[in-house]
């Protein structure tokens, strides 16, 4: 605490010292505007802002003391003296500038030129005196907010000054206060309604205001330093908005009562110091000296010591200048060039009259939707696709790019902007015989965000694989161009039409012998000779092609600039044709490629300043109850989205993956999908904690009433600081956290040394689990971390409520009624500052990546016995290995082996291990199964005293496989099959990984579909590797099978007669005969084809009885492959509404006035078919995710953004119905997506219902299917049912572990990596495709004869019992892409790479490249293109199933291993495992995109294996 002088002297700043005496009195100064409060708590943060208005006219001032010179400038003035102040300086008594806020810290004076406050002065009085050194200055003020401009004021005891200018030499250090200043005044006009601003603003909204606000101060580098440093000001902008409530005379919502403000204000106090310097002020609080403030409602330190005032100062100080320094970092550039301006005079004769652009869709500011933070360099800014787009003026008329440059110029005296729909980049482009006519698909519009774009700054063009790619560049990212609006075609078609032109130049002059050979007239020659229907045709006539080579010249220099042949650059026709542009041209811009984006004018669009539109094709907001709407609304109001932008300690790797995207699969490791330790953690719990001497008596009340398992007697109740402590309550214990540490008490007891203990469990804030900061800060969770405590270590008892709701639909009103209650209550609480009260409802267990209900029955017994202590201990002793005193068998890992028992070794430890492939198809080549093993001999070491691991060597038989053998062997030989050996081997024990079976093959389980769950193989043959010999398994042989009960499906079979001996064909079951009875009753929302609900109808455990899919071609699919459910091809939204209509719950639907309507629409037939809460037991699906793989929907937009995801709907669904289980199933970087803040408030949400909670990310290679697919899943279980285990990964994949970031640095794998080794080899595209009949580029029929009998065990098992096969059909490449496609090597790894560098002749006498020649030139920052025109290998895997195969799209892998062609639609399905009798719809690109959006029906089915367990475990109990 500072001595009583120092409080003092700090005391007088934060007021003027007399002022109010004198202000009584005195009438008001002429045009005084009306002031802020004083500053009086210096904690806030830094702002700046620089005004260029005042400017004052320079002549010989004389040079007096502060007093003489007021005097001297006096002017009609009664009371306090009032001056103007230019300039000036803020300096120490050494003359040393100093920022202005160091007065708060040490004594400061004034040096300037002092003026009148106005022109009227005395007779005889000088109009400017310089002062040099005034007294103290006392305090500062800011007034200026009715006139929209800030007004400093600095104060002494002899006068206030309005500071107009600063001395040249003063301004870095002025400038800091004036931006602050000026925050406080934009913020004041966005929100006082006076002003014309809006008080109901959001915090996002009001930021991305700002940012337009100051996007034009020179002061900022970019977009995110406006928003760092708006939101580290809150705290400051809080307190002097506040200040104006005290002088406000109108009835306007007080300022320290807006939600907005408050926000603000919080998330400022959240960043603590916020700016990055060498300097770090760790914000300390001590709870004995913490306050609450009573009029901002937050706890602030009585006092904040001089040094650390300093210190923050100092640092706030060094961030300024730290980031004006890096601003000018991009003043520099490089070389100029010169740049001839394109006329609209020139180049109108070839584009339409002139039209307008027309706004369907309320669309997004680019700054907001788009995060660039301050990128260095162009080439780093984020890359997206836009669709659907158009380009206009200012005046919205629609403009060519022509009129731009094609590189960054000084200058630029036109402005284009841009309006479309964006998603990501995903490397298509235009054909150069595409169909401008035909605009961008509906799939593209309706997965795009539309966004409207800042000022275009350069474009260019790219040519390649007959395809033209057109990119654009503003400030905040680069997109490459898609398909234009039909409304923009025409003004896109000359632009296509000169590239096309400009490719053939090309072309014509890399036919020539010697390119210098042709001229600039003798190429435009051989153009006018071009034949009509030539892509390049402009005109028979030489001078009508000449007239457009020149008018259009600074494409075709582009291009022929770009072109990697120096020959070709320095052509004779690109010197012919830039002396003719010269010639016509007289207007040159100057070329200036920056080193740096300034991006310092804010988005001059004039969509910025429109209201919103009713959208023609905008996505409707979704139906959500009131529970959902609640949980995501409060998050949005309370976390702007810039809280996700803070620092990580850690950074996600890797490439987001899309639905249409494979993963980055050259990574030889893969990062855990972060969620960032700042994000999840809100402020830290502040409690009023008691103060106890700690000398008190704590003691026993009562007799005991038990004994521990070590004597130690046990107590039902302790005084301890003079309260009761009993069972089944809750402390808080004397342990320094974020938050407060709480204990349940489960028992107490009292040592042998008399010290008296209770043992407790761990309860977790919600901000301490995955949930981060979606959690309700009263919420606590149960946790099986336990240990022992003295009593004399609690603080205090904690308020705990073990809440227990009653579960289902039934009882949704009454819960959300008595939820509602209870947070009224819990704010009342609030607000008359009583502790916070606790409740918890769930068991969190992070190493299980689960929430479960709360053990209630084995909680708080104080019998001395504890439910975590129990499982800690069965874990520890599953750890424990021990033999038998037999020495036949031991445990190791919790499972009990025996002598002539099967297990699992690595193959390691037999053979060396084969190198992995390297390429994307081959990421599985040389990896390989677990070995079989017979348990032969148990040997331990007979010195050592006591067993272990170590000390013990198993002598094991080995089983061969056939890939053992040969691929070709694997390739026709059942998965399941080993083969008996006489080799044996001595290994530690520890090489073991677990244990499996071996049966004769008519005890083998029946298999349902083509993956394969359970650990049974079979054995018929002998293998003599020292010859190769394979031969049937002698009699003398007698193999020690695994036993079967007679109660197994297989012996059911075997009674039935199904099944012979030696018989290799496997019997599919069919699940769908089963008996429905013991079938959930289903409900697929977004169902797309139907793979998910297929897989878990192969599992018999789900029946969908209900589906929802918006698009027709699926959902019909779904209806031809499940013609026992009802599908609603519709809205979800509307649907949804319709069932809450109909069920009379309308007041508790939110809405669209839309949805409504088209919910009334609804024909009767489909209204009582609609499924009703309490007949739907399990919901799944997968809400579309675009947002979610990679195009950021939400990620920095507001909350009426959010409103329009489907994820809310689904949840809602979940919410209204309250099934039995909840399955969502989604893209991998769902979990990490913006975050993590979706993934977060999904689990919010569903235990907010009262869920049980797992989740995971999962690979589908490692289920059965020979594709790469990482997808996320969350289980939900009602608090009645067990929540369903993750499936156990069965299968060989390459890959890594699949991680959740949790908190504190921890995560979870739902499945362990099997690159190590699984029970069954990867499946390989040769299994998947190997006999299927060959079909040529573009085959079209339906329906084909199989031709060959199926081979591999894959092919028996996916094809059935099918007679023909269907959807054998694919996509026609052009001509140029067919003949690369020949030319590419039928090998392993093949891809463009491998193409040689000649040039073709095309039918159409054109002369193409056989290497689109953008690929090289552009490799370098794409990964080298790898898979770019690739082929499949017959031994690798797919990649990710996409929705439009093609050779340069983003998975470029899509060539057949042997034929010249795209993978066909039936080769995607079985790659994705759906069987040959499974039914697709549509066109052939609606085919491929149900097949590239599904869930994979084997991982459904382990999933569906899984949820039957659970339900079968509870029946049992």
């Amino acid at each position: 605490m500072p001595s009583d002088s120092k409080a003092k002297k700090v005391a007088t700043k934060g007021k003027k010292r007399g002022t109010c005496q004198k202000n009584e009195t005195r009438a008001s100064p002429p045009k005084r505007p009306r002031r802020a409060a004083a500053h009086v708590d210096f904690r806030e943060k830094p702002v700046e802002v620089i005004d260029e208005s005042s400017l004052i006219e320079s002549k010989k001032e004389q040079v007096v003391d502060e007093l003489l010179a007021v005097r001297l400038t006096e002017g009609q003035e009664n009371g306090r003296p009032n001056r103007r102040l230019t300039d000036f300086i803020v300096h120490d008594e050494d003359f040393a500038p100093q920022y202005l806020e160091m007065i708060e810290v040490s004594d400061m004076f004034l040096s300037g030129v002092i003026l009148p406050l106005d022109d009227c002065i005395g007779e005889g009085k000088a109009k400017r005196v310089r002062c040099e050194g005034s007294e103290r200055i006392e305090e500062w003020d800011i007034s200026g907010y009715e006139d929209g401009s800030p007004v400093i004021w600095l104060s002494t005891n002899i006068a206030d000054y309005h500071c107009l200018k600063p001395a040249s030499s003063y301004r870095k250090f002025y400038d800091l206060f004036f931006e602050k200043a000026r925050a406080c005044i934009e913020v004041y006009k966005k929100l006082s309604k006076s002003a014309g601003g809006n008080p109901d603003l959001t915090l996002d909204e009001l930021v991305a205001g700002l940012v337009r606000s100051f996007s034009s101060s020179k002061c900022f580098s970019g977009v995110s330093s406006i928003k760092d440093f708006v939101i580290s000001q809150g705290e400051f902008i809080y307190n002097q908005l506040k200040g104006l409530d005290e002088t406000s005379k109108n009835n306007e919502l007080r300022f320290s009562e807006m939600p907005v403000l408050l926000a603000l204000r919080d998330k400022s106090q959240k960043r603590a110091v916020g700016f990055k310097g060498n300097l770090v002020i760790e914000p300390t609080v001590d709870v004995k000296k913490t306050k609450l403030d009573p009029l901002s409602g937050s706890a602030g330190t009585v006092d904040e010591d001089e040094d650390a005032k300093l210190a923050r100062l100092l640092q706030q100080e060094e961030f300024w200048g730290s980031m004006k320094q890096k601003k000018r970092k991009g003043s520099s550039s490089m070389a100029n060039a010169i740049y001839i301006k394109v006329h609209e005079r020139d180049i109108a004769d070839d584009y339409p009259l002139p039209a307008y652009y027309k706004q369907t869709v309320e669309e997004t500011d680019e700054y907001i939707a788009i995060d660039s933070d301050d990128v260095i360099n162009p080439d780093d800014l984020p890359r997206k696709l836009l669709h659907n787009w158009s380009l206009y003026d200012s005046d919205l008329r629609m403009m060519s790019l022509e009129l731009l440059p094609m590189r960054p110029c000084e200058d630029i005296d036109i402005t284009i902007f841009g309006s479309g729909m964006m998603t990501e980049d995903d490397g298509g482009g235009f054909c150069i015989e595409d169909d401008l006519n035909q605009s961008s698909s509906g799939s593209e519009v309706e997965m795009g965000l539309p966004i409207f774009l800042s000022a275009i700054k350069e474009w260019m063009i790219e040519f390649g694989s007959s395809m033209v790619f057109v990119s654009i560049r503003t400030d905040m990212a680069w997109y490459r161009l898609g398909k234009p609006s039909t409304q923009y075609a025409p003004w896109f078609k000359t632009v296509l039409k000169t590239a096309k032109l400009g490719i053939s130049i090309i072309s014509l002059l890399k036919e020539q012998s010697r390119v210098s050979k042709l001229s600039y007239a003798e190429a435009l020659k051989k153009v006018s000779e071009f034949k009509k229907d030539h892509v390049s045709y402009i005109s028979s006539e030489v001078a009508a092609v000449e007239r457009f080579t020149v008018v259009h010249g600074q494409i075709l220099l582009q291009l022929f600039d770009e072109f990697p042949d120096v020959n070709i650059k320095r052509s004779a026709f690109a010197t012919g044709l830039t002396n003719k542009m010269e010639q016509r041209k007289h207007i040159k811009w100057v070329g200036n490629k920056k080193l740096i984006l300034q991006k310092s004018q804010t988005n001059l669009n004039p969509q910025a300043n429109m209201g919103p539109v009713v959208s023609k094709r905008k996505a409707m907001q979704a139906t959500a109850t009131r529970l959902i709407n609640r949980i995501w609304g409060e998050y949005y109001s309370n976390y702007s989205p810039e809280d996700l932008q803070e620092e990580t300690t850690e950074k996600v790797k890797g490439e987001h993956e899309d639905e249409e995207q494979e993963d980055n699969e050259e990574d030889a490791e893969e990062e855990p999908l972060i969620v960032s330790e700042e994000v999840q953690k809100p402020s830290p719990i502040s409690m009023k904690v008691r103060s106890h001497d700690r000398k008190l008596e704590v003691r026993w009340e009562g007799n005991s009433v038990d004994k521990t398992l070590l004597g130690e007697p046990i107590y039902s109740r302790a005084i301890v600081h003079g309260e009761v402590i009993a069972p089944g309550g809750s402390v808080m214990v004397d342990e320094s956290d974020d938050f407060p540490a709480i204990y349940f008490v489960e028992y107490m007891f009292e040592t042998s040394d008399g010290t008296k203990m209770f043992h407790g469990r761990m309860m977790q804030h919600g901000a301490e689990t995955v949930l981060g900061n979606a959690s309700n800060e009263r919420e606590v969770f149960l946790t099986n971390s336990c240990t022992n405590y003295s009593l004399q270590d609690i603080k205090q008892p904690v308020v705990v409520e073990i809440r227990k709701m009653p579960w289902g639909h039934n009882f949704r009103k009454q819960n959300i009624n008595a939820d509602r209650l209870d947070r009224e209550r819990a704010e009342e609480r609030k607000k008359k500052g009583l502790p916070l009260e606790y409740y918890c409802r769930s068991l969190y267990w992070p190493e299980k990546g689960a929430f479960f209900c709360l053990p209630s029955a084995e909680m708080g017994l104080g019998s001395g016995d504890c439910n975590s202590c129990k499982i800690r201990e069965a874990e520890e002793a599953n750890d424990k290995f021990k033999v038998n005193s037999s020495g036949t068998g031991f445990v190791l890992g919790g499972i009990q082996y025996s002598l002539h028992d099967f297990v699992y070794v690595q193959s390691e430890n037999f053979v060396r291990r084969k190198e992995a492939g390297t390429f994307k198809g081959g990421r599985n080549v040389g990896l390989e199964a677990y070995v079989v093993c017979e348990l032969v001999e148990i040997n331990v070491e007979k010195e050592t005293r006591q067993t272990s691991e170590r000390s013990t060597q198993i002598k094991v038989r080995r089983f061969f496989r056939p890939e053992d053998i040969s691929s070709e062997k694997a390739y026709c030989s059942d998965i399941r099959e080993i083969y008996y050996s006489e080799e044996t081997h001595i290994l530690p024990v520890e090489v073991i990984e677990g244990k499996c079976e071996v049966k004769k093959k008519t005890d083998l389980p029946a298999c349902s579909g083509t993956t394969v769950l359970d650990h049974i193989f079979f054995c018929e043959r002998l293998y003599d590797p020292s010859n190769g010999s394979l031969r049937q398994l002698p009699a003398n042989i007698k193999l020690s099978y695994s036993r079967m009960g007679d109660n197994s499906d297989v012996a059911s079979r075997k009674r039935k007669g199904k099944g012979k001996e030696g018989d290799n064909d496997v019997e599919v079951e069919k699940p769908r005969e089963e008996s429905q009875g013991n079938c959930l009753a289903t409900l697929d929302i977004f169902a797309g084809c139907g793979g998910l609900s297929e897989g878990l109808r192969q599992a018999g455990v789900s029946m969908t009885k209900w589906a929802i899919e918006y698009e027709e071609p699926a959902g019909e699919a779904f209806r031809l492959n499940h013609p026992e459910s009802l599908v609603f091809v519709n809205n979800c939204n509307v649907i949804l509404k319709a069932v809450m209509e109909k069920c009379g719950d309308a007041d508790d639907c939110i809405s669209t006035a839309e949805a409504a309507e088209l919910a009334a629409a609804l024909g009767e037939n489909v209204i009582n078919d609609l499924p009703l809460p309490g007949q739907v037991e399990f919901i799944n699906g997968g809400p579309p995710c675009q947002g979610f793989s990679g195009m950021n929907r939400f990620n920095h937009s507001t909350w009426s953004k959010v409103q329009c995801e489907m994820i809310l709907a689904f949840l809602s669904f979940a919410d209204y119905f309250r099934p039995k289980y909840f399955l969502l199933e989604n893209v991998r970087n769902f979990v990490s997506f913006n975050k993590g803040q979706t993934f977060r408030l999904t689990l919010a949400s569903l235990l907010e219902m009262g869920y049980q909670v797992r989740f995971g990310i999962l690979e589908a290679g490692t289920f059965g299917v020979s594709q790469s697919r990482k997808r996320a899943f969350i289980w939900a279980a009602s608090p009645e049912e067990v929540l369903p285990e993750w499936p156990e990964p069965m299968y060989v994949f390459g890959g890594p572990e699949l991680k959740v970031s949790l908190s504190r640095n921890s995560y979870y794998a739902a499945a362990r990596s099997t690159a190590g080794g699984a029970p069954f080899r990867a499946v390989t595209v040769r299994d998947t495709i190997g006999e299927l009949p060959a079909v040529a580029n573009g085959a079209s029929k339906a329906t084909l004869e199989y031709a060959n009998d199926p081979e591999s065990w894959y092919q028996k098992q996916i094809r059935g019992n099918m007679a023909a096969l269907t959807d054998h059909i694919s996509k026609e490449m052009n001509e140029l892409n067919l003949i690369r496609c020949k030319r590419i090597p039928k090998r392993p790894g093949a891809d463009w790479r491998d193409l040689p560098e000649e040039t073709v002749a095309l039918s159409n006498g054109q002369k193409a490249d056989l290497i689109p020649w953008c690929l090289p030139n552009t490799a370098a920052r794409h990964n080298q293109w790898k898979g770019l025109f690739g082929r499949l290998d017959w031994e690798g895997n797919f990649p990710t199933s996409i929705t439009d195969p093609q050779p340069m799209g983003k998975v470029g892998l899509c060539f057949h291993p042997d034929q010249d062609r795209i993978v066909t639609v039936r080769e995607c399905a079985r790659s994705q495992g759906f069987p040959d009798s499974y039914q697709f719809c549509g066109n052939i690109i609606s085919k491929h995109r149900q097949i590239g959006n599904a869930v994979p029906p084997p991982l459904a089915y382990a999933l569906g294996r899984k949820l039957k367990e659970a339900l079968n475990s509870k029946r049992a109990r």
